[in-house]
């Protein structure tokens, strides 16, 4: 009997997890999702059921004065990308926040120079590889220029495949005192990485000691009070960051997190409308694009695209869709909106 019951139990599970997946692949809109849309959409249902555990450290009603020039939004990205990605933030997004907006890259590109603020893109002479030190070595030349901007309370991080919804970014600041040590993003996977901590003493014994930690995707984007900038600084300059990527052999987000986290003990606070390419974006809401902070794009080893589904303009003329995106949020504000009205 007992057995009997176990099987049963395991039964009605194994039909509630797929009816649950059933119902996220109908609203997918997509009737034969592949291996990588099935797998994403059912790690997009853990990551909201944590999103729904965690909301209580998260948002409440807006009551801070922040406004964008409070704001340091910093967009990480390497030369072989400056045409492929950066063309079209800066015919987008990059319109609405010139002043507030750095690229940190690792060449002197003039033809994208002339396009941006004065001194607004920044060579960090770091590699050009996308290896774990390149990647630390670049987030640490992030922080530090913020650290040196007094007048910005806030610290934002973007990879170059983000399109960055500047109101909803300010309003979602807006909920938090920025005189508060705070850590705001989104993790990409449901539960705490856990990594070999290298201990040494005095001695200069090494020994090592699994450690778990949240981290918040860079991909999404996440932001950084200018307090926990500040006490963190130590494990930044001089090469400390990049040491400690090296150290458990992470990468530029990861160790954010295991600094802040588990060195300085200061919580992630879950913030879900940050969105990355390791989402299945198609799940995004249309009718919810202007409250979300961030989006991207990728395409999967089998060419199929993950992107947001939004109409405008066909996916030849733009792929990423962030000039649809842009002109579903800000009509009329750049001329490839222009050609939408018409269609």
């Amino acid at each position: 009997m007992k057995v009997l019951m176990k099987h049963i139990v395991i039964a009605i599970t194994a039909g509630l997890t797929l009816a649950v997946v059933g119902v996220l692949l109908l609203r997918s809109h997509s009737p034969q999702p592949s291996t990588h849309s099935f797998r994403m959409i059912w790690r997009q249902h853990k990551l909201k059921l944590l999103d729904h555990n965690l909301r209580k450290r998260s948002l409440t009603a807006p009551s801070f004065p922040t406004s964008l020039k409070d704001v340091f939004i910093s967009v990480k990205t390497s030369k072989r990308f400056h045409r492929s990605r950066l063309d079209v933030i800066l015919k987008t997004w990059h319109t609405l926040a010139k002043d507030q907006i750095w690229f940190f890259t690792d060449d002197d590109d003039l033809r994208v120079a002339k396009r941006v603020q004065s001194g607004h893109l920044i060579n960090t002479k770091c590699s050009s590889s996308h290896n774990r030190s390149s990647l630390c070595c670049k987030m640490a030349a992030e922080i530090m220029a913020f650290a040196s901007t007094p007048d910005k309370r806030w610290f934002c991080h973007f990879d170059d495949d983000n399109y960055v919804n500047i109101p909803a970014l300010v309003k979602m600041l807006q909920h938090f005192n920025p005189e508060d040590e705070l850590y705001l993003g989104k993790t990409s996977i449901p539960e705490p990485i856990n990594v070999l901590d290298h201990i040494q003493d005095q001695r200069k014994n090494v020994s090592k000691k699994k450690v778990s930690f949240w981290f918040a995707t860079g991909g999404a984007g996440f932001c950084l009070s200018r307090p926990l900038v500040e006490k963190i600084l130590p494990k930044v300059r001089d090469n400390a960051f990049v040491a400690t990527g090296e150290s458990i052999r992470l990468p530029d987000d990861v160790t954010v997190g295991y600094i802040i986290e588990h060195l300085f003990k200061t919580r992630l606070t879950p913030v879900p409308k940050f969105h990355s390419h390791l989402e299945a974006l198609k799940l995004i809401p249309q009718e919810s694009f202007s409250d979300q902070i961030s989006f991207s794009y990728s395409t999967y080893s089998d060419q199929e695209q993950n992107i947001v589904q939004i109409g405008g303009l066909s996916e030849a003329k733009d792929p990423t869709r962030f000039l649809s995106i842009h002109c579903h949020l800000f009509p009329g504000t750049i001329k490839a909106c222009d050609r939408i009205v018409r269609m």
